[in-house]
Order: structure tokens, then sequence, then C-alpha cells
């Protein structure tokens, strides 16, 4: 018994053994590795961040900027350093360096750089000069004409439309053929080929903002066949009425006509012969500014005179127009 006492008190007093545990790598998945996944972690945030704003920073970059960082990057260094001619000089860079060449190592050296030497090229734009009215009038001219040689609507009837420059303006002429009037005989309602040919060129004429005046006329055959008073002035002004409304429907701005009047026969191409075809007409007149200036100015008249080009005649209806200063003198 006192023994076994004698054990368990020398068992008390021996220290506790102590036991190491080694592992074998890769065997304690549990464990903690500290904070190295944190720094992988962060990398891979950083090149996503990096990689984004790359994409959108592509996105947002034109094509021609594109085009010179592409020349830049693509341009050797030796070439830039070196000023090799045959690479650098064809590969413009649209990224432009400046201040002092750091290629040169001489102290004090006060050289420019290329941008500080070579002046800016020059934003003046020259001006642009407006067409004059008579040239307006001769685009016009060559747009009508090309119109009527490439529309087939157009060209089946082009020997019925005459187009000219004349003192007034520019004058579109559209005359009857022996067996195709463009209206019956006594009346003001327009055959469907006529009705084509004023709405296809109505629009061409809104390409200047001179004013129009149409005009009806008759031949020298004289109309009895309405009722008492009527006559070829009502006929003609009511043809002119009738070829305002299909130039209006092809797209001509209703507020550049200045005139539409019926002339009857008192202006015929022929005089020669009572039933000419001919004199029956349709006549649209792009006034020139002359001949604008001196509808105002003498109360409708629309004829300049004749023996005066337009381009003098200019001058002297806008003289015409100053207001009167000072006193008469008695001649």
């Amino acid at each position: 018994m006192s023994e076994r006492k004698s054990r368990a008190s020398r068992e008390e007093q021996a220290p506790a053994p102590v036991i190491v545990r080694r592992s074998r790598r890769g065997e304690d998945h549990g464990g903690h590795h500290g904070g190295a996944w944190k720094i992988a972690y962060a990398d891979f945030v950083t090149a996503m961040m990096a990689f984004f704003l790359l994409m959108w920073l592509l996105g947002s970059t034109s094509k021609y900027d594109k085009q010179g960082i592409e020349d830049y990057f693509n341009t050797p260094l030796s070439s830039l350093l070196g000023g090799n001619e045959g690479t650098a000089a064809a590969r413009p860079s649209v990224v432009q360096g400046g201040g002092r060449d750091i290629s040169d190592t001489r102290p004090g050296d006060g050289r420019k750089s290329q941008t500080e030497t070579q002046p800016a090229p020059s934003a003046t734009v020259a001006p642009t000069v407006a067409p004059s009215d008579a040239a307006r009038l001769e685009q016009l001219k060559a747009k009508l004409t090309t119109l009527i040689e490439q529309s087939p609507a157009l060209k089946a009837f082009k020997d019925q439309i005459r187009i000219s420059i004349t003192n007034e303006g520019l004058r579109i002429e559209i005359v009857d053929s022996q067996n195709r009037p463009m209206f019956p005989s006594g009346s003001s309602k327009l055959q469907p080929y006529a009705v084509t040919i004023l709405t296809q060129i109505g629009a061409a004429l809104n390409d200047v903002d001179n004013r129009i005046s149409i005009a009806g006329h008759t031949d020298a055959v004289p109309y009895t066949a309405g009722p008492e008073g009527y006559s070829n002035w009502e006929l003609s002004s009511e043809r002119a009425n009738a070829a305002r409304r299909s130039l209006v429907a092809g797209g001509m701005h209703g507020e550049k006509l200045l005139q539409v009047r019926g002339l009857a026969d008192v202006l015929p191409l022929n005089s020669n012969v009572a039933d000419e075809p001919t004199n029956r007409r349709i006549s649209i007149l792009v006034l020139n500014k002359a001949a604008e200036l001196a509808f105002f100015h003498d109360g409708g008249r629309t004829t300049i005179d004749e023996a005066v080009p337009a381009s003098s005649a200019i001058p002297a209806v806008v003289e015409r127009l100053k207001p009167v200063t000072g006193s008469h003198s008695t001649p």
C-alpha cells in the first residue's frame, strides 16, 4: 500500500511530456496561409479595373486618334531620336512633343523644340463669295435643262419647253404643239401631260429666292363660245392660274409668287399666223433683282428696258428708289 502511494507521488512530481505534432505539406487544408491570398486578390482586382478602364478609353476614342496612336507606337524610337526621315516622317504622330530636346546633353543649349520653332498652320478660311443674281439664274437654267433631259416624264415633251435668259430674268415657256395642246379649246383645264411638266419643275424653282411671275397667252383667234363679255383675256388669266396651282402642287413655295396675269394675244411669238400653236403658251418668269425692284417701284411693271443689260439696270433702279433730299432748284 505504501509502495503504491510512493509511485503515485513520483508520477505527480514528474513533468508532463511535450507532444510535437508534425504534418506533411498539403495535408492541412483547414489551416491559415496568412495574407498572401489578399495580395493576389488585390492584384486581380487592379488588373480588371485597368482592363475595363482601357476598354472605356478605346470606346470613347475616335478612329483617327486610334490610327495616330497606332502610328506613334509603330514608329521606332531610334527614328524619333535620330531624325531618320524614312520612318518618322512617313508616320506623323498625333502626340506632339514639347519642351527642350532631352536627347541633347549640352548644358545651356537654347534650341527650341519643333513645336516652338515652327509656327502653327493658319486657320484662316477663305471667305466664300455668294454667287451673283445672274449666276444663280444660270445655275437654275442648267439644273432645269438637266432635269428635262434625265426625266422620262419631261424628255418626251422637251420640244414644248423653252428656257432662256432675258433682261427680266429666267423665262420658262411651255407652248402648244399642233397635235398636243396644253388645254382643250376654250378651256382652262390643263391636260395631264401639262400638269406633269409643271409639277416636275415646281420644286426646282425653290433653289433661288427670286420671285415668280406667271403669264397666260392665247392666239389671236377671237373667243366667242363663252358667256357674253368672256374673251381671251379671261381665258388667258384662268390658264395662268391653273398653271400656278400645278406649280404649287409640285412643291413651289406660294410666297414666291409676285404676279399671275393673262395677256391674251398681245405678245405673240408669231404674229403672222392668227392660230399659231406656239402663241398659246404659259410663261413662267423667274425675275432678276432689277425686274423685281422695278415691279415695286413702278407699281407692277415687270418689263425693263430691253436695250439696257440687266446688270447695269440694277444700279439705276436702286438710285431711283433713294429718297430725294434737299431743296429743288429751278431749271
